[in-house]
């Protein structure tokens, strides 16, 4: 099942403390014929059922969404890396990546598919007995059963574990009963299978696979929302639902890893579920600036409507980039992967789970690339932008959702950090080293000129995050985990700094292949706006941590390590927004 890469097995974060070639990430020039295939399947059903039927999904006809879905299970979309034995098309994680972004261009139906093949399935596939694999997968695969997850309760989001529903055991021991309320469930109003979190006892937090034919399960009305219209957004009630103790998932009081490990799974994938919207939104852009006309021209020929078309294309392909980079690494660590083997499951999520920093990144980096391409939208669109007629009105709002889906941004932000130190401090990842080395070069001295290679600016990225690691730590020890500003900068300049590179490496190696003319201009650009942000959040970091002559000496330091000469970013952004106007849509080359 593992995808076919020269990747080297890494850890999670050391990419902070390696080096990379061009060779060795994953990247969307690795895929292979078989993906080409589905790729061209899941957009030929876009055309097909998803597109003529968006309307109609919007305004939540009764039963058009789930019959999409359907059809999308005919074609295995459904089931890309559920076994074989279960119905699946047992596929890698690139194929689930592929088919995730081609199905992403409408938000509301990209809500329905991703709520059921991702949270919905992947608590059973991976966690499930084989009793219930067999029992419920085969129709999941098919979408004979719409899946849903209920984590989420009115007073407890983010704080997942301060849920209120609880499940006591029977008296003979044959069922619990689950009493309690779920709030904001996707596919909710028409789920037939729920994995349903609650604490047995009231103490132990458990998951539990739950039929929505029992008696005392009701889902509610479907909620009033800013935008996904089309998707089914329900509370779920619970009324002594007798729930046979053979539906335990997992272990009991066990729930917590079901939960936090589905959640990484989610992050992983709205990096391409991000990227998928954002191509969309961006060449309706372009057909509507070359159709538009003002002042006696195409707006497509205005500077400032170039810059905004050439920053779209620029933000896609770094989340573009990061995302199958990802992919690369999990499957790595996979190795030799075939769900044939005993412990298939544990392998996958322990592979998932040593990325979990790097997949709040693409959660918080592909979700805010998003909003800005979305939001441009709107404004190259002008008046007509905040028209319903036009898609990037719904895009626009539709986007909105997923800085909070997954885990809020701010939760991400100071989890993926957290999750880094965690590792230094159980001797995992060397960083404690790494920065101990650094201020040695410090204290060396300063070095003269200004960093102009593109290689040095990945380097220097790499050192402002942990020099600013080194300086939050001797500032509050033990209680750097406590300081949330603190943790969503360090975030920030971790994020961009894995960003930095991972362009960079992709730009090199298409360069090598000749196809590097547009996607050189792109990271010309991007690497250098991405280290003003690394030196804006440093500068806010290091005035939290010192004062006086010590800020004054970090400020010094952070300078040796940002220093680059610009480039003329507005004709590089002229070049690109000419390529992606003559092709109408989002190109590398």
């Amino acid at each position: 099942m593992a995808t076919a890469m020269a990747t080297p097995k890494t850890q999670g974060g050391a990419f902070l403390l390696e080096s990379r070639t061009p060779e060795e990430i994953y990247t969307p020039e690795d895929f292979t014929d078989e993906h080409h295939a589905i790729a061209r399947t899941a957009d030929e059903f876009w055309q097909k059922e998803i597109a003529p039927n968006v309307e109609r999904i919007q305004h939540q006809e009764p039963g058009v969404a789930v019959s999409v879905l359907k059809k999308s299970a005919e074609l295995g979309l459904t089931a890309v890396i559920i076994p074989e034995r279960y119905g699946g098309m047992e596929l890698d994680l690139t194929s689930m990546m592929i088919v995730a972004e081609r199905l992403s261009r409408d938000g509301s139906y990209s809500a329905w598919h991703g709520a059921h093949t991702g949270i919905g399935t992947l608590p059973l596939l991976f966690y499930g007995t084989e009793e219930q694999k067999q029992r419920y997968l085969p129709k999941l695969a098919r979408a004979e059963m719409v899946a849903a997850y209920c984590l989420s309760e009115p007073q407890a989001g983010s704080d997942a574990l301060a849920a209120k529903t609880r499940a006591d055991l029977s008296e003979d021991g044959k069922h619990y009963v689950l009493n309690g309320q779920k709030m904001w469930i996707t596919n909710g109003g028409h789920a037939d299978l729920y994995t349903v979190f609650a604490k047995v006892g009231g103490e132990k937090f458990t998951a539990f696979l739950v039929e929505r034919a029992w008696p005392g399960v009701k889902p509610g009305n479907e909620e009033k929302k800013m935008g996904i219209k089309g998707s089914s957004t329900t509370p779920v009630y619970f009324d002594n639902v007798r729930v046979p103790v053979e539906n335990v998932l997992g272990e009991v009081g066990k729930g917590h890893h079901i939960a936090f490990n589905i959640l990484n799974m989610g992050r992983f994938k709205l990096g391409p579920f991000a990227v998928g919207g954002a191509k969309y939104v961006l060449q309706a852009c372009l057909k509507y600036a070359k159709e538009r006309k003002a002042f006696g021209k195409s707006i497509a020929e205005f500077g400032m409507i170039q810059h905004k078309l050439a920053e779209m294309a620029i933000r896609i392909y770094a989340v573009e980039t990061m995302s199958y980079r990802v992919v690369g690494m999990i499957d790595a660590a996979l190795g030799d992967f075939s769900w044939d083997l005993p412990d298939a499951s544990q392998r996958m999520l322990k592979a998932v789970e040593e990325f979990a920093m790097e997949c709040s990144y693409m959660k918080v980096y592909g979700s805010e690339m998003l909003d800005y391409v979305t939001d441009e939208g709107v404004q190259i669109h002008g008046g007509y932008g905040y028209h319903q007629d036009y898609l990037v009105e719904r895009a626009y709002r539709d986007s909105r959702i997923n800085r909070i889906f997954e885990g809020t941004n701010e939760i991400n932000r100071m989890l993926a950090t957290g999750m880094l130190l965690k590792r230094a401090q159980r001797g995992q990842l060397p960083l404690v080293e790494a920065v101990k080395r650094l201020q040695s070069e410090i204290l060396a001295g300063p070095t003269l000129g200004a960093v102009v290679d593109e290689d040095a600016l990945v380097t220097q990225a790499k050192k402002v995050m942990l020099f600013c690691l080194g300086v939050a730590y001797q500032k509050f020890l033990q209680e750097l985990e406590q300081q949330q500003e603190i943790l969503a900068a360090l975030t920030d300049i971790g994020m961009n700094a894995f960003a930095i590179e991972s362009v960079h490496l992709r730009t090199k190696r298409l360069a090598k292949a000749g196809k590097g003319e547009l996607v050189s201009d792109m990271a010309s650009v991007f690497l250098r706006d991405a280290m003003e942000e690394i030196e804006r959040s440093a500068r806010y970091l290091l005035a939290a941590c010192s004062s006086g002559d010590s800020l004054r000496m970090n400020l010094a330091v952070l300078k040796r390590f940002t220093k680059f000469e610009p480039v003329n970013s507005i004709a590089a952004r002229r070049r690109i927004a000419e390529r992606l106007l003559a092709s109408e849509r989002y190109v590398v080359y």
